[in-house]
């Protein structure tokens, strides 16, 4: 999916109240913190209509400490305070207004208070005390007053950031990483978490664990459900994955790799298909991205994914992986012309590519080239999982 489900043309809108009136919407949610504010955006960026119903005066967002800093929040920091934290003392609220100011999609609704919340066919409406209503296909819960959790009634357990654990194919199906849980950051959301089959086109956020990019992941959910018309309960994990990443959310925890990186989608994608995995150590995923790929590594996750890497294995008995060997490697599992191909890396490699090293066919290759060479031309990601993460055929 290309960057923003679409393109809108709506304007920007920051107002205390509506008028009375039926505003309807795609996503709307409700909430004060940081899953508020990344929901909220993130389902504007990605080209749907958004309301954030505040329940209180002001945001509070929650700013990462040793959590992975990604997407909007990266965006939010570089907007604001040029890159940096921001202290307490800084009047948040008006540098949230600065910067939503620019989004399209987006309007912000202060103070809201409500009279009922009800279910209206496959979405929702509410009804404000200012006698106006809003009529949402998706809700996203983040609030962390309670006030909607009472309104609504509706007990559903919200999701928990779950560490990274190679045994367990889960984290194929992560949505959002990096957020410091228990004294690591090697955490992430599963799509899976989010959908809550008895109550379709509703999601939650916790509250006890805030941040923008829980938001976030929510926010393309919601914005998913709500361009497409379907249930949430439809989702498509690759192309939300697809969305997020193209937004810049780290998806998978690597604290050595940024997303200021120019490789860093290409290394996104090759480590949450598995083929090169993180280094896990004192709480932080390494993924090491100048460390030589060995064949080794390598054999069985590209078996898993293509037909026929078996094949290709069975002929290639080296220890390591040569700029040569993974272009030949490449073309062979995905029926390139390896003469066209590599002259068309040659020419792409400090270009398009942006590496630093000269291109030499015979060296080994490291994980930032090997990644970016599969990413480009045979990208492991297109390869379908379902709910538990495994590949399906």
């Amino acid at each position: 999916m290309k960057r923003g489900f679409f393109i809108a043309l709506a304007a920007v809108i920051l107002a205390g109240n509506l008028q009375a009136q039926t505003v309807k919407t795609g996503v709307l949610v409700v909430g004060n913190g940081s899953n508020a504010l990344g929901a909220g955006i993130q389902a504007a960026k990605s080209g749907v209509k958004t309301i954030i119903l505040m329940t209180e005066a002001g945001f509070s967002p929650a700013l990462s400490s040793k959590s992975i800093v990604s997407g909007i929040e990266r965006d939010f920091l570089k907007a604001i305070n040029n890159g940096k934290q921001v202290s307490a003392q800084e009047n948040t609220n008006d540098l949230i207004k600065l910067f939503t100011d620019t989004i399209k999609n987006l309007t912000i609704i202060k103070s809201a208070s409500w009279t009922k919340f009800k279910r209206s066919g496959g979405g929702w409406v509410v009804d404000l005390t200012n006698k106006s209503s809003i009529k949402a296909k998706v809700l996203v819960d983040a609030d962390h007053s309670g006030k909607l959790k009472q309104a609504l009634e509706i007990e559903v357990k919200a999701p928990t950031w779950q560490e990274l654990d190679y045994s367990n194919t889960i984290y194929k199906t992560s949505i959002a990483a990096g957020f410091e849980a228990g004294s690591t950051n090697v955490n992430f959301l599963s799509l899976y978490q989010f959908l809550i089959p008895e109550q379709d086109n509703y999601l939650v956020l916790n509250p006890e664990q805030e941040s923008f990019s829980g938001g976030q992941a929510a926010g393309a959910t919601a914005a998913y459900a709500a361009f497409f018309d379907r249930k949430t309960s439809d989702s498509n994990l690759k192309n939300i994955q697809g969305e997020l990443i193209n937004f810049r959310l780290s998806v998978m925890p690597f604290s050595d790799v940024n997303d200021l990186d120019s490789n860093w989608k290409a290394m996104q994608f090759m480590g949450l298909s598995g083929i090169l995995k993180a280094e896990l150590v004192n709480g932080t995923a390494l993924f090491h991205p100048e460390k030589v790929v060995t064949v080794a590594e390598i054999t069985q996750p590209l078996k898993d994914h293509f037909y026929k890497a078996q094949i290709w294995f069975d002929d290639n008995k080296g220890k390591e992986m040569t700029i040569g060997s993974t272009i030949d490697l490449v073309c062979y599992t995905g029926g390139k012309s390896p003469a066209t191909t590599k002259a068309q890396i040659m020419k792409y490699w400090k270009t398009k590519f942006k590496f630093s090293s000269e291109f030499n066919e015979k060296r080994v290759i490291n994980r930032r080239e090997f990644s970016m060479l599969f990413y480009s031309y045979n990208n492991p990601f297109n390869v379908i999982v379902d709910k538990t993460g495994r590949i399906t055929r």
